[in-house]
Formats: C-alpha cells, structure tokens, sequence
C-alpha cells in the first residue's frame, strides 16, 4: 500500500526564554493510501498542532513530515502555497467558504488557482458537486444554504483536485447531530467510494467511530491506537469511549 503520510519523531515548542511549552513530543505514525484517520484527544493534548503541521501551515522543531514522499519542511513559501493546492484537501468547522462567491465559484476555486480551461473547471465542478449532492444547490451563495450543506460543498471542494490526502479540522463542530451523521456519511463515502485518504480531528466518539483508525493524543504523544478492523462502527464507538475515560476526559456522545 502507497505511503501518503510519514510522520517521524515531530517535535514542537512554542515560546521561548523561561516560558517553553512542549506541544508535541515525538510523534511517529504513517498513513498509507485509502486509510480514514481520527485523531482525539483533549484539549491541549496537541491534536491542533498537529494537524497544521502536517498541513503545513506549521513547521515542526524537531523531526520530519513527509506527504507523498516530499519533505514539506524544505519548500519555500512559494512551493508550499503549490502543495497545498495540488495535494492537500481542507474541510473546516466554520467551512471557510467565501459568501461573495457561489457555491460552484467556491467549489471551483483551487483549479482556477490553477488556472485551468472554463470547461474543464465547469466539468471537475459538476463531478464533484454530483458525487456529494449539491448540484442543485452550484448557483446560490453559501448565506442561503444549512449547516449541513455547506459542509457537503466544503467537502466537493476539498476533492475536486483529487489531493493525496484531505485533512478535516472538527468537521461537524458547528452541525446538529442529524447534520452531523448525514456528514460524517458522506465522508465515509468520500474515503470508500472515491478513494480518498482522510485524516480528521475530532473530539466526539461517534465522528471518530466512523474511521478505519483511531489516534489518541496526550501530553503531545500518541497514548493510545484502536484499529477497526472487520468489527462494527458500534464496537469501534465502544472502544473510543473506553479509551477516552482512561485519557480523563473528552466528548462521548
């Protein structure tokens, strides 16, 4: 299986002089092509830091971050701004869409960075807006559409350039629970049917419980792994919250 993310001993202080705090501390793990990744862990346990190392919105101290076989650290802000568009997908809890733009404009956005044909942008956008059903929704302006289907535009953007690996940061921290399963099913679409490579954090069980593994975080080190496996999403569940009350804490719904 192909090798997506490597993450070797990563280390991460913030401050400086007297006052130095250790976020992450020598984090190893890999992710190989068609995984669906959770990472948990309570607040301040270094999930956040993590994950924008790995999106290279930060830079680690120590250790290597390697995604696609590069090593993000020795690009340039130029390079970087490239990577990102070509091999990264993002899906946020406040959905970063631009209310000025449509929602196809929104969809469409990083292949006219890319500065592709109208045409072939207009046909990437109709494959993706039908693979997560918001066609009928291309021409109003995110204003006008729910919580649930600006999430569902948000994830057609986020595929549209087909990246190596598409990283979802709380996707369903500002949804309803009934928005939240209609969600986290169609990432489970996205990972199964479309192949995509997912890394997510979350701090509810039931949205990890749709993964195919599970990462717990504490005192910026991996405290913990739970593997899915042939077993249930329930039996996942189970497990998720038996490991979260041994970390002391955190979101079981």
């Amino acid at each position: 299986m192909q090798e997506i993310l490597n993450v070797q001993n990563v280390v991460k202080y913030y401050g400086g002089g007297s006052v130095v705090t250790k976020a992450l501390d020598g984090i190893s793990f890999t992710v190989s092509a068609g995984e669906f990744i959770a990472v948990m862990g309570a607040s301040g346990s270094g999930k956040s830091t993590l994950l924008n190392i790995i999106s290279t919105i930060d830079t680690v101290s120590a250790g290597s971050v390697r995604i696609d076989g590069q090593d993000t650290a020795t690009f340039n802000e130029k390079q970087l701004a490239a990577f990102r568009r070509d091999k990264l997908g993002f899906v946020f809890q406040d959905y970063n869409l631009l209310d000025t733009l449509t929602v196809g404009e929104n969809i469409a956005l990083p292949l006219n960075l890319r500065r592709l044909p109208p045409d072939a942008i207009d046909r990437e956008v109709k494959r993706a807006a039908n693979a997560l059903d918001v066609a009928d929704q291309l021409n109003k302006f995110p204003y006008e559409l729910s919580g649930g289907q600006r999430q569902r535009a948000a994830c057609a953007r986020a595929i549209i350039t087909d990246p190596v690996l598409i990283l979802a940061d709380e996707p369903t921290g500002a949804l309803d629970s009934k928005n939240s399963k209609l969600l986290m099913e169609t990432f489970a679409y996205m990972n199964q049917g479309l192949e995509s490579t997912v890394l997510m954090v979350t701090h509810d069980a039931t949205v990890a419980s749709y993964a195919k593994r599970v990462l717990f975080l504490k005192d910026g080190k991996i405290f913990d792994e739970i593997l899915r496996g042939d077993r249930s999403r329930s039996d996942l569940y189970a497990d998720i919250v038996s490991v979260t009350t041994a970390l002391g804490g955190g979101d079981v719904r």
